[in-house]
């Protein structure tokens, strides 16, 4: 009986999949938790209209594990923002490929990601030993 149950253990740990399809999120709910005037909450629906489109159109040439990382970053919080998701991604492109660094990006040792999820940031290093 028992030997079954590493099967069962892994069988409900299953990894996280990314979908083919750019993600679906509530704008107008980010737009209003968001707040300001009318002509802000316009201008927050457009901005995420727009990230939206340009998901749909790009979201094949993204990797899935930046997709991974980037909507759990995007959707911090209980709320989700296709800007910020779009952000992330082309970011994420850009550092991998310098050749198709459209906005001349530099990555330093800092900036470059130790493992998936996990970014380092400057003077602080887990991997290296204390100097």
């Amino acid at each position: 009986m028992l030997l079954h149950l590493p099967i069962v253990m892994l069988a409900t740990l299953s990894p996280v999949a990314v979908s083919n399809t750019t993600p679906k999120f509530d704008i107008a709910r980010e737009c209003r938790f968001e707040g300001g005037s009318t002509a802000d909450i316009d201008r927050c629906h457009q901005d995420e209209a727009e990230a939206l489109e340009q998901l749909k159109a790009n979201w094949a040439q993204f990797t899935g594990a930046d997709k991974s990382t980037c909507l759990a970053e995007a959707t911090i919080g209980d709320f989700a923002s296709y800007v910020e998701l779009l952000t992330c991604l082309e970011l994420a492109r850009d550092l991998k490929n310098p050749n198709n660094n459209p906005r001349g990006l530099q990555t330093t040792d800092a900036m470059r990601l130790r493992a998936p999820g996990v970014t380092v940031g400057v003077g602080h290093d887990p991997i290296a030993p204390p100097q």
